[in-house]
Order: structure tokens, then sequence, then C-alpha cells
């Protein structure tokens, strides 16, 4: 087997285009993942193709991102948005143009990494099939998520029944936090090998810009007390908590005092009808003079906004590990985040920034307060947690932990193979 053979990979991310501009609908923390992934990879020598879902006609089926990593969008279903909770049934087809990719460039990847539920059920069909090495990274799991939301969906049983067999399957999980391995083995399988590898965030781009420049960039007054947001509009991130937290801060009245909200996407999408909701409470709490909405915010503005901040706020009801809090970090201000999941890893409570129960209105209030009424302290949790990011979470070493991962199963399935080959009798 030669070198680019082994050192091929199939990231599989069907619901998450890792070419899709961030911050569209359904583009989040999972699509800045694989992209990010993909490419560390690649600079270390391995041959990466992103397969995800093709969701509109005018999308190119290849996007080259380097000389060794692309996206491969592939039909499943009509080429159009489809919710993620409604892709299960489309999934088949996407199997099979998989198959068909393969066939057609004379290419079997033995190593699938996959991302997301909807993934796995592909990647399980795809070792079945092939014998191909599966790699899992689940972003969410449904045993979390369906207790912090009050309808459940239809696809709820389907979704568990495939988290569980794809843990009891793959060669091994990658947990991006320890808080989420725990969640793995309470509340999905006792069985399965699980990794723990976090997500990362380029420590070049954040932090590269001071709050003074950074300000001065979006016509912010030095003087102004700053909350930020950054995400989806989507009720389980909690923006409903940080609005009516800052409804009760004790900072409340000053003109210098500024909340921004950024994200958004189309107008009638889910996340549309979750903005005009929160749009409603913040014009109720009379707090609409002192709130921003800038939408969606460009990759190449959103260091300016991260290091503008005095604070970040991420008052999720749950993250598996939350990429906006590092990111926060990286850009040297300090986060107040939901104390669930993943978050607990990623913020150090009184050293990076502070943790509040989900929810929890009082405390996030007076979290905020804490950090924007003693400036030195600040500015002490902004440099602890620039720190902690350059250390744990930069894209080069998560890529060259996975590098390892992979090569590790690769080389137990040529030991296997060599095992299994029938012995030939001396003549």
């Amino acid at each position: 087997m030669n070198l680019a053979t082994e050192q091929r990979i199939a990231l599989i991310s069907v619901h998450g285009d890792p070419a899709i501009e961030i911050g569209k609908e359904e583009a989040g923390g999972q699509n800045v993942y694989v992209r990010h992934v993909g490419e560390a990879l690649a600079e270390l020598g391995w041959q990466v193709d992103m397969f995800t879902r093709k969701v509109n006609v005018k999308q190119k089926d290849i996007v080259e991102h380097s000389p060794n990593c692309r996206t491969i969008r592939l039909k499943a279903g009509n080429v159009d948005f489809v919710p993620r909770d409604n892709i299960f049934g489309h999934l088949p087809e996407f199997v099979d143009n998989f198959l068909k990719f393969q066939e057609d460039n004379g290419i079997i990847y033995s190593l699938i990494h996959t991302n997301y539920w909807l993934s796995s059920w592909v990647g399980m069909q795809l070792k079945q099939k092939q014998g191909s090495n599966l790699v899992h990274t689940y972003h969410s799991l449904g045993a979390v998520k369906y207790n912090t939301v009050k309808t459940v969906p239809l696809i709820a049983s389907t979704r568990l029944g495939v988290e569980k067999q794809i843990l009891e399957t793959a060669q091994t999980i990658v947990a991006t936090s320890p808080q989420e391995q725990e969640h793995m083995r309470s509340l999905v399988s006792t069985k399965g090998n699980i990794d723990i590898i976090p997500c990362g965030t380029d420590i070049e781009r954040f932090g590269c810009v001071d709050r003074k420049a950074a300000r001065a960039e979006l016509g912010i007054p030095s003087e102004t007390k700053l909350v930020l947001y950054v995400g989806r509009f989507d009720q389980r991130k909690g923006i409903e908590t940080l609005v009516r937290a800052v409804g009760q801060s004790k900072l409340l009245g000053r003109e210098d005092f500024k909340l921004i909200i950024c994200g958004g996407s189309r107008p009638g999408h889910s996340d549309g009808k979750e903005r005009d909701r929160i749009e409603k409470i913040v014009a109720e709490l009379g707090i609409t003079q002192m709130t921003e909405f800038p939408g969606r915010v460009s990759q190449k503005d959103l260091p300016f906004y991260y290091g503008a901040a005095d604070v970040c706020v991420v008052p999720s009801h749950y993250e598996p590990f939350g990429l906006v809090a590092i990111e926060a970090m990286a850009s040297f201000t300090p986060v107040v985040a939901s104390d669930v999941g993943g978050l607990q890893f990623t913020v150090v409570n009184e050293e990076t920034g502070l943790l509040a129960p989900p929810q929890d209105v009082p405390a996030f209030a007076n979290a905020i307060d804490r950090i924007l009424m003693d400036a030195q302290w600040a500015e002490e949790l902004g440099q602890a947690a620039r720190k902690r990011v350059e250390k744990k979470f930069s894209w080069d070493g998560v890529a060259m932990q996975l590098s390892e991962l992979y090569k590790s199963l690769s080389q137990q399935s040529v030991e296997q193979s060599s095992l299994e080959q029938p012995m030939v009798a001396n003549s």
C-alpha cells in the first residue's frame, strides 16, 4: 500500500457543509470543526475528502480548499435545504452516491471519520459494505438534547438507537471533553472505545487585534461596557437567559452599556423566528436602544467583535464543547458560560471566566456584572483564557492528535489482517 493510499481519509458531515459560509442555517460549530480539522490534516500530509449533502443546484460539486483538501457534495433527496430532522430518509441515497464516487475515481476509503448521528449511519453502512475503519464525533447527543427541549421530535427514537449503535460499532469515538465522555457512558452505552480529543481554534486569527483597535474598527467608544453573544438563534442556545440577565444588570441605565447579539440566517427559517422572539423580549425589557443585532458576522470581522468585547456570554442549555467559548478566550476575552457539558472543560471557573447554572437569569446577571465592574480582574481572566487556549485548543494540536489516532487504527487493521491470513504449510 503506498503512502497516498494509507494517508487518505473521508470526513463525512452530511448536514454540515464544511465549505459553506459559517453562520448560515445549519452552519455552526460542526462546520468549523470539520473544515479546520480537514485543512490541518492536509497540512500534515493526509489526502482529505470532506463529504456533505448538496443543498443548492448552484453549489459546486467539488470545492478545492488546498492541494490535499476538498469538499465533495453528494445528492441525497431533492437538491434543496432540508432540516436535519428530516434528512434520515435520504441517507441511503447518500451512501449509494458515496460508493459511486469511489468507483468513478478508483478510490476506497479505508478510514472514515463521521460527524453527527446522521453521518454515523452512513459510516456504519460503509463499514459493513467495505470494512472501513470508522471514527465518529457526536457534536451533540440526543440523550442530552432531548432532556432540554419541551417537544421531542418524531426522529428521536431513531436517533437514540443510531447513537447507541455507533458507540458500540465504531473503532473509536472522539469525545471533545471528559464531560461528553461521561455522558456517553452514563446515557448511551458502557460498550465501545472513546478517545478524548478537544475541538480547536485558530490562535493566529483570534487574538490578533487588541481591544482598542477592535473598537476603533467597529466604531465602539473605548469606555463602553460591551457584552457579546455569538452563535445561532436557537432556543437551546439560551439567548433569552442572556437578554434577561442584561435586563437585571446593575449597570442598566448607563449610556455606555451595550449588548451585541451576533448571528442569524434568512427570514422565515427557524433561527429567524427565534430572532424575532428574542427581539420582542428585548423590547419588553426596555433594552432595545442598547442592544444591537448585526446579523451574521463574516469570519473576517469576527475577531474584531471578540476583541472588542469586555465579556462573551455562552448561555447554552447544553454544549458538548462550545467553540465560541474558546474563540473568545483566544481573543483575550473572559467568558461567562453555562455550567454544562464541554463548557465545564473549556472555561475554568474563576480563572478564565465564570460558570453559571443554565437558564439561571440572576446567576448570569451577577457573573456578567462581576467581570464588567472589575476591569483589572477582567484583564487577568482574559490573559489566563488566552494561555489556556494556546496550551490545549489549537487546530494544529488537535489535528496532530487525530492523525496519531488514525495511524494507530490503520496499523491495528494491518496487524489484524496479517493475523487473519491463512498459514501456509512448509513443503
